[in-house]
């Protein structure tokens, strides 16, 4: 399943992969479950925020639990 797999499947920028790694998100469900809020308290900024989100969509899931296709 998609969300088991490691974030680097999202395709983001190598240096938000490193930033992720360092707070210990390292598969997609890790990043999955959390609210924008909870992102911004780690450290990330809007723009990062914003492509994680975007990279999420693509792959037919979003923040917060959704899922769009299987």
């Amino acid at each position: 399943m998609l969300l088991d797999q490691s974030i680097t499947k999202l395709n983001l920028d190598p240096p938000l992969i490193e930033k992720l790694h360092t707070k210990k998100i390292q598969i997609i469900s890790d990043v999955w479950k959390l609210k924008r809020k909870e992102l911004k308290d780690l450290g990330l900024n809007d723009y990062e925020i914003n492509q994680i989100m975007i990279k999420m969509q693509l792959q037919g899931i979003d923040l917060n639990h959704k899922i769009y296709r299987n």
